[in-house]
């Protein structure tokens, strides 16, 4: 073995223990308490070598969504247009340096990291997100579902995005619709008016959606409400806003503003408040929300009855002016609840919260509530994170986390105490 290779190696495994020790027993991380039905409080630790190169010279982008599906198949979104001139001088004409060209949009891996499959680009069909936008930050690629058998489900945020239906190598299959009418040619734009009662089109941006397979619905979160689709129709079956209330009665004027600075956590308003960044069915069929706009997570059945809520880290800044985006050199992100997955046991009786704030993961009691231990930090080593924004969960329980922003990076964290079940859990 070659000098650099042992250094290399060395310095991976001090990053695996450091990520070790971060997720592992310590007073604010992953403290060991004993657990209804013995279920311990997570443990994992960093895959410095996941994933492995990538082939012709492509390099991962912002990372805003991955999933697993029933193989344990890793599906990745990579923003294309997220690449920056220092990092695309490959793909120039002539090269004006020997490294790099964005990844394609769409990645898949397994286990060890290999690269099994890759398609998507901008303006790869018609309708694809983003179209026609070539800036960063303008939208872009943001949603992915992988369902039973195989098919590709992607979304995007900019202002006419949809959802669309493809094949595992590209094809495309269907277009959900809903969009909002495109303006006219020369016209001024403007912001798209929020309204929550209008049913027939989705009012970017879909941050996140998910399937019920066995009932063929698809959930939805935007503006302040979730809504329920016929994966199969597009047709309309029903809808609520926060704490359950009826989509007839959600406001559509602008969020009240708060002063994070006074301490403590988001005012309890009843109505949900954007960003709404997520929406996930937990093993027991209960639909957890996640309501960045509030560092919060609201709880319902598949029917809207809402069941509970609970903050994540409540004293960070959720949103108001202070709140910056992708690029932003004065302000940083606001809120906590980017997205989620729930723990290995057959219950789930654990969910993680990906952090991109905070730039942690943090593990909560799913039915408390009750705050259990956090894994990471903000930082550029191995296990640690910048702008986390994607997190998924493979059937040994392994997590699978991505980066927006200059973090643009996935990794792998690898259960330590799980109960080497194989349970498969597509769509988290």
């Amino acid at each position: 073995m070659q000098l650099w290779e042992r250094a290399v190696r060395a310095s991976a495994i001090a990053a695996g223990v450091v990520a070790f020790v971060l997720a592992g027993p310590a007073p604010r991380a992953n403290a060991q308490t004993k657990e209804s039905k013995d279920v311990p409080v997570p443990i994992y630790k960093v895959d410095p070598f996941w994933p492995k190169p990538l082939p012709n010279k492509w390099i991962i982008q912002g990372i805003p969504v991955m999933v697993t599906d029933k193989d344990d198949h890793i599906w990745v979104v990579s923003r294309p247009r997220d690449i920056n001139p220092d990092e695309s001088g490959a793909a120039t004409t002539p090269p004006r340096t020997d490294c790099c060209i964005a990844a394609p949009a769409v990645l898949e891996f397994d286990t060890d990291g290999n690269l099994l499959n890759s398609w998507g680009r901008p303006d790869y069909v018609p309708g694809w997100p983003a179209e026609g936008i070539a800036k960063p930050g303008a939208g872009a690629e943001h949603a992915i579902v992988v369902d039973r058998q195989g098919n590709v489900w992607i979304g995007g945020n900019a202002r006419n995005d949809g959802i669309q239906k493809f094949t595992s190598d590209g094809k495309l299959l269907w277009d959900f619709g809903h969009r909002q009418p495109k303006v006219p040619p020369g016209q001024n734009a403007g912001p798209v008016p929020m309204n929550n009662q209008d049913t027939d089109h989705i009012v970017m941006p879909i941050e996140l959606f998910d399937l019920d397979e066995d009932a063929h619905e698809m959930y939805v979160v935007e503006q302040r409400r979730v809504t329920v689709y016929d994966m199969d129709t597009g047709a309309f079956k029903r809808g609520w806003g926060g704490h359950g209330m009826p989509l007839s009665e959600i406001s559509n004027d602008p969020a009240p503003p708060y002063d994070w600075k006074k301490g403590g956590p988001p005012p309890d308003v009843k109505e949900f408040v954007p960003a709404l960044h997520c929406v996930h069915i937990a093993p027991d069929g209960l639909v957890y929300v996640c309501e960045r706009g509030s560092d919060r997570i609201q709880v319902f059945t598949k029917q809207g009855k809402f069941v509970t809520s609970f903050f994540v880290h409540p004293s960070t800044p959720s949103r108001g002016m202070e709140c910056g985006g992708p690029g932003s050199a004065v302000y940083g992100m606001c809120g906590t609840t980017y997205n989620l997955t729930f723990s290995h046991d057959p219950d789930g009786k654990f969910v993680m919260i990906a952090d991109g704030t905070n730039d942690k993961i943090w593990i909560h009691d799913r039915k408390t509530g009750e705050l259990k231990g956090s894994i990471g930090d903000n930082g550029r080593m191995a296990g640690y994170f910048h702008w986390i924004d994607a997190i998924a969960i493979d059937s040994r329980g392994n997590l699978y986390t991505g980066e927006v922003e200059t973090g643009k990076r996935i990794q792998k964290f690898i259960l330590m105490n799980g109960d080497k079940t194989r349970r498969a859990r597509p769509h988290e």
